[in-house]
């Protein structure tokens, strides 16, 4: 239940158009639900803006089912990351109106319609292996509002290809940059925008690379200023950390 939800009972209530007994039922899950496996948290949406996320990887189907099913119940949007081809047929099952995007492995249910944001974030990536965390940091921004723009492959090896997009880096109002190998382009890209950088490294490269640990190391290590520094692979946290930035621009 978000705050346009609960504004809207709280007034049927007032007239008269929804009796105490429906609104408690209504109510009686907040601020959580206990199903046993999992406390889902409907109370979320009104704390700070987004409902709870479901990170698919480590649950069962059933699982993953079960807490969706309880969420759309509460009206929540749904944003299941690290979801498999057999979650997604599932959750289609219950909503039709599910989306899966597989690059990200994210599974979409948008109930409430939002206007985009007229700021944009800008995702790039250094290459096409760093796609699937690049993705997944923009169906996040996507599904939570933000106008999101795309711009992949302009990594430091031919650093032509980034300075043709200048035009593009400048109009963004936040900029994610997703990148494995030796994790440089987030202290490019910073060194030329005076917007905020989110730095997202991934476990793309070779043996030296250590699974992310070396691009990670060489983004909290960067000469440029206002470089902000996920976790490994961790395009989920990007995508909502440039999302309220970007927010914060949207009542100037």
């Amino acid at each position: 239940m978000n705050t346009t939800e609960l504004t809207k009972l709280l007034e049927s209530v007032r007239k008269g158009g929804t009796d105490v007994a429906t609104a408690l039922e209504r109510l009686k899950h907040l601020p959580f639900e206990d199903a046993v496996y999992a406390h889902i948290d409907h109370h979320r949406s009104l704390r700070h803006g987004m409902p709870e996320v479901i990170y698919c990887e480590g649950k069962t189907v059933a699982h993953i089912t079960g807490i969706v099913k309880r969420m759309l119940q509460a009206g929540s949007d749904i944003l299941a990351t690290r979801a498999s081809d057999a979650v997604y047929k599932a959750v289609k099952k219950l909503d039709r109106r599910a989306v899966y995007h597989p690059s990200s492995r994210a599974i979409v249910i948008q109930r409430t319609k939002k206007t985009p944001t007229k700021g944009v974030i800008l995702v790039l990536t250094a290459g096409t292996s760093d796609i699937p965390v690049a993705e997944e940091a923009a169906v996040t921004a996507q599904a939570l509002g933000s106008s999101v723009q795309t711009v992949y492959d302009v990594g430091v090896a031919g650093i032509h290809r980034l300075f043709s997009k200048k035009n593009v880096l400048d109009a963004a109002r936040v900029i994610v940059v997703v990148a494995g190998m030796d994790g440089a382009l987030p202290s490019v890209v910073g060194g030329l925008v005076d917007k905020p950088v989110v730095a997202v490294p991934t476990s793309v490269g070779y043996g030296a690379g250590f699974q992310g640990l070396a691009p990670l190391l060489t983004m909290l290590n960067s000469c440029a200023s206002g470089v902000a520094v996920m976790n490994i692979d961790n395009g989920f946290g990007a995508g909502v950390l440039a999302h309220r930035i970007n927010l914060l621009g949207e009542s100037k």
